[in-house]
């Protein structure tokens, strides 16, 4: 295994899944706001799973995001 081309794929996949996972959030709570589902002092329960096809891999974390 070329362990340089791994952590350069890996930094290289996590950083999308921050920046596309940090659009979408945005944008749901965007929409919420706008049509009353959210008043913008609540705190939201998140969780993100994450999988790897071939490998028995399930990791999962859970937060919290404040919007106040």
């Amino acid at each position: 295994m070329n362990q340089e081309r791994f952590n350069l794929d890996l930094r290289k996949f996590l950083k999308e899944v921050g920046v596309t996972s940090q659009r979408e959030i945005e944008k749901v709570v965007d929409q919420a706001l706008a049509d009353g589902r959210l008043k913008g002092n609540e705190t939201l329960s998140a969780r993100m799973v994450l999988t790897i096809d071939g490998l028995d891999l399930t990791h999962e974390i859970k937060g919290a995001i404040a919007l106040e």
